[in-house]
């Protein structure tokens, strides 16, 4: 294998790299709306008029005279929206489009009560409703009267109109603009501002809450930080390798969508925004006498502001208001939930098949291999590098012979090359960010000197979906998936390493509008290129590095370019969790770190974490030693191929809680506090974390442990291990102790999980399996659960209801196996060989199995394990299709 090393431009922490990026207050916009005169608005009532999309009315600042109008729109499921805007803008301010899934249903408004100061709105049934106060303005949600949250509560409202500049300034952009109005510099950057000021912000006050979490992506705390003498968390996507832990500073991604918790009520905070944003936190002091608060300040560069409140009131109908907006968890193949595998390297063709038939010497399952640029000819993307892949197809044919998938590296940047198609398809047919004299915009990446395709064009978006026809790229066959990396988009020459704010994109619009939203475009003109492939009948894989909302309906994310450090494998759980409560469940870190190499106990501990987050890949740099789990000691080898056969046993398991997200919209990853949220002691818990409602995860990772502190939730609740059946009764903490190839897993008592009985070399081995049930009985006795099955690759699912859904119901000693809802009409053929039962207190005389129809049932047999109370009903021959019932006597 080759071993020709790259240097990575951007830096590490500590050094000249951070200097590369803005803090807060680099940055005039934000500098003038936290030092600025403070602005009070008041709600001119006597033009309120309700609409048949809610009420409309509008807002005087005395001393600017600046006149704005304010929407409010209660949509269906009690989602209460606000949109503020210029009341005579000069032009249109730019709204952010194709994040919603449609425009939501409004429900009509009627005024409850009219007073001097306030008027009171209320909607359909009552329940919910908002007062308006006159001076300053100021916007109350109510529910049953009670305040829920506060819009505008301490006059941090701001808006900047759009406004002609003056002919002397227009002369001369370099001249001095001590407010930076209309130019600022960083470095030996000048971002001319068209428009001038155009920054707009507002405050809420949540009522009783004093936990809130969201608004990725940053290496910080699962609870976000009280932000009053400290940095605000930003939201603008930035290549930062090898970013700084315990940092605000934002990342790859950004949801600007916050959720707040009290025990009861979960409630989430929509700021629609796709420009450059500050979020300031504010926690009151925790004392018992008063009623606690959080105050959360949104500023952004541009744009209207467009703020959905979802009140809940249950997690489940939060994540239910805010799918209804953005969209639901795409439902993924089942590929993509196996093992990936990836390095950056100069890999050939035949080194990947020799990496292939590793996996099955060594007897480890996977499904992917990854191929990242250096398979193109000269980082040229939708390419082939001749030289390594002589012959890319024969690769593919061999890996689908096995049932296994291969997934390239596409990154936004096009090479400027006249000779090459692909760049003069791009260039003639105006599909480039343009920069601000109205040429092309230029800037450098891995291809050297690059245009960037203008993903915001629907025009753009549909040819560069064409150029996935597999008679358009090469030597490309159906078992290809994408991955889009360095779509924030990076920019080596750029400011902040990204395009300039002041590139003009479709429309006529500034990249400063809507840059949060280049990767997100991207991405969805990938997915549409992936579906037309197929005609619309397979699901598609695509990996994203930029994210934005909206991004769970269309594929996979992952935590960007971390260190092999045990810092970063802690940071990789709050970071997995805090895309997870944004609804962004398909995510994962890179095991073990893109750089440098980690040691074998940092190896092992990483993978038994990572194998308990939705996305499942090792990935390392080619200026690291190669780190094939058989190329370290036979240890480690025994450690990780038992930590990947446990995900493949536990995938009926994941593909369930995927299919779940996909029709309600529930996270596959939850604090604990979504399961027990009256618990307030671990509402602020980061290091164990649920699998959906019946697996409770606490990986390991600190070095050298061996023993390891657990919290079990729940006074009345019972914990099994998942390994040794030893129960633990929740309401406390237990020490326990660890060793390199404990993985601390335990069920929920009450639930049920399906599992593989055997593992084979991919998922598509997975139905061919029989499972295995594990009922965990909580204190009465009882437990429920399900499990789903389709054939994991098309979209017959939801086209032709060929779906299997079960549900499994346990009382009074009866096992019952029954459809769960509208039944689907796909035959799994999957069967099931045994039921563990959990938590019996005694041993049974018998054991019957009881098939549809039959009136007298058939002995089975079963073991008894008194040390354990389980019981382990064997040799089964019932399928997962049929309705049946075991009854325990």
């Amino acid at each position: 294998m080759m071993d020709v090393k790259q240097p990575i431009p951007g830096g590490v922490p500590g050094g000249d790299g951070k200097h590369k990026f803005m803090k807060s207050q680099d940055i005039a916009f934000y500098r003038r709306q936290t030092k600025g005169p403070k602005m009070q608005y008041q709600a001119l009532l006597d033009t309120l008029i309700l609409t048949e999309k809610g009420a409309r009315f509008e807002l005087l600042e005395a001393k600017m005279q600046n006149r704005l109008h304010v929407n409010v729109s209660p949509c269906e499921n009690d989602t209460l929206r606000l949109v503020i805007d210029e009341l005579k803008p000069l032009k249109p301010r730019y709204r952010v489009p194709d994040v919603l899934t449609r425009e939501p249903k409004c429900e009509m408004v009627r005024v409850k009560e009219r007073r001097a100061d306030s008027v009171t709105l209320t909607w359909t049934s009552g329940l919910y409703g908002c007062r308006v106060w006159r001076l300053p303005f100021r916007l109350e949600l109510l529910c049953d009267d009670r305040t829920v949250a506060t819009f505008n509560p301490q006059s941090k409202l701001w808006f900047e109109t759009l406004r002609e500049r003056s002919t002397e300034a227009e002369a001369d952009v370099s001249q001095l603009d001590e407010d930076n109005l209309w130019s600022e510099t960083f470095r030996n950057f000048v971002d001319v501002k068209a428009n001038g000021p155009t920054s707009i912000g507002a405050d809420l006050r949540l009522h009783g809450f004093h936990d809130v979490f969201g608004i990725p992506e940053h290496a910080d705390s699962f609870r976000l930080a009280d932000t009053r003498d400290d940095e605000p968390y930003r939201l603008y996507n930035l290549d930062v390798f090898a970013y700084e832990i315990q940092s605000r500073l934002g990342l790859y991604g950004s949801v600007p969508f916050l959720v707040a918790h009290k025990p009861d009520r979960t409630l989430g905070v929509f700021w629609l925004n796709a420009s450059d944003s500050f979020v300031h936190v504010n926690y009151s002091q925790e004392d018992d006498k008063t009623l606690p608060y959080t105050d959360v300040h949104w500023l952004s560069e541009s744009g209207v502001i467009d703020c959905m409140i979802l009140p809940g009131p249950s997690p489940a109908q939060m994540y239910r208001q805010y799918a209804e907006l953005t969209g639901f968890q795409t439902l993924p193949p089942l590929f993509s939930l196996g093992y990936h595998h990836s390095r950056w390297d100069n890999d050939t063709q035949e080194d990947l098949t020799e990496v292939d038939a590793n996996f099955d010497r060594h007897r480890i399952p996977y499904d992917v291999m990854w191929l990242d640029i250096e398979h193109t000819d000269g980082k040229r993307f939708f390419t082939w590098n001749p030289k390594l892949f002589p012959d890319p197809a024969q690769l593919q044919r061999r890996l689908e012979e096995k049932n296994r998938k291969l997934v390239v590296i596409i990154d936004p940047p096009i090479m400027i090359d006249p000779d090459w198609s692909l760049y003069r398809e791009g260039r003639d047919g105006a599909h480039f960010v343009m920069d601000r004299e109205g040429w092309i915009q230029q800037g450098d990446c891995w291809p050297g000197k690059s245009h960037y395709p203008d993903f915001s064009s629907p025009h753009t978006r549909a040819w560069y979906a064409k150029c996935f026809n597999l008679d358009r790229y090469k030597l490309w066959s159906p078992s290809l998936h994408v991955w889009l990396d360095m779509n924030e988009p990076t920019m080596f020459s750029g400011p902040e390493l990204t395009i300039p704010k002041d590139a003009v994109q479709y429309g006529g619009w500034e990249h400063r509008e809507l840059h949060n939203l280049y990767g997100f475009h991207q991405h969805l003109a990938t997915v549409n290129g992936l579906m037309t492939r197929s005609g619309g009948s397979e699901r598609p894989f695509v990996l994203t590095r930029s994210f934005f909302a909206g991004t769970q309906r269309l594929g996979a994310v992952w935590t960007g370019d971390n260190l092999s450090t045990w810092e970063y494998l802690r940071i990789s759980i709050p970071m997995s969790l805090s895309m997870c409560i944004t609804a962004i469940s398909f995510c994962g870190s890179d095991i073990g770190g893109f750089i440098p190499e980690p040691g074998s106990e940092l190896l092992v501990r990483w993978y038994q974490a990572a194998g308990l987050q939705p996305f499942f890949r090792g990935h390392s740099s080619m200026n690291t030693k190669r780190r094939e789990p058989w190329l370290f000691e036979e240890d480690v080898i025994s450690a990780v191929r038992s930590v990947i056969e446990d995900r493949y046993r536990l995938l009926p398991y994941w593909y369930t809680l995927f299919y779940r997200a996909h029709i309600d919209g529930l996270p596959v990853l939850r604090p604990l506090w979504m399961e027990f949220p009256h618990e307030k002691s671990i509402f602020r818990m980061e290091r164990q974390y649920m699998l959906g409602e019946a697996l409770m995860a606490c990986p390991v990772t600190e070095p050298g442990v061996t023993e390891l502190q657990v919290v079990f939730p729940g006074a009345e609740q019972l914990w099994y291990d998942v390994k040794s059946a030893e129960v633990h009764r929740g309401g406390g903490t237990k020490t326990l102790p660890v060793t390199l190839n404990t993985i601390p897993v335990f069920q929920r008592g009450g639930t049920t999980v399906c599992r593989a009985t055997a593992v084979g070399t991919c998922t598509a081995d997975l139905w061919k399996t029989p499972f295995a049930l594990t009922v965990a009985l909580d204190a009465e006795g009882a437990a429920k659960g399900e499990a789903y099955v389709d054939d994991g690759h098309s979209f017959s699912y939801r086209d032709k209801n060929e779906f299997c859904l079960r549900s499994f119901h346990m009382l009074a000693g009866r096992l019952q196996c029954r459809a769960a809802g509208e039944p689907g009409n796909y035959e799994s053929g999957v069967a099931l060989r045994s039921v563990d039962i959990l938590g019996m207190r005694g041993e049974p005389s018998e054991v019957k199995v009881y098939l549809a129809g039959e009136e007298k049932g058939h002995a089975a047999e079963f073991r008894y394990h008194p040390e354990q109370g389980r019981i382990c009903i064997g040799n089964l021959d019932l399928r997962l299709d049929d309705d049946w019932d075991i009854q325990i006597c």
